[in-house]
């Protein structure tokens, strides 16, 4: 069982993280707007989280205008759409109780 939780990535544990990438690996993109309504959060709270999923290279910013209004969205790298893979790897054998 101690394999298991090893392997489970710390960087997931935080239910907004995972919720951010949930999102993330079922869209292409997804705008701050999008993301702080689904989730129901402040401002602040989900950009330190997003900072976080950035740090660790699991997420891609881009940053444009849409005609004079800024516009920020995210997508999962493909670093960060396998680690997520890997996550919930590790949560369906914990599930399954096998190491």
């Amino acid at each position: 069982m101690k394999k298991i939780i090893n392997k489970l990535n710390k960087a997931f544990d935080n239910k907004v993280r995972l919720g951010i990438m949930s999102m993330l690996m079922v869209n292409e993109w997804v705008e701050f707007k999008t993301l702080r309504e689904m989730l129901e959060l402040t401002d602040g709270r989900l950009a330190s989280h997003i900072k976080s999923l950035e740090e660790n290279g699991f997420i891609e910013v881009r940053k444009m205008f849409v005609g004079k209004k800024p516009q920020t969205s995210y997508t999962a790298t493909a670093a960060g759409r396998k680690a997520f893979n890997d996550h919930l790897d590790a949560l369906e054998d914990l599930l399954r109780n096998r190491e």
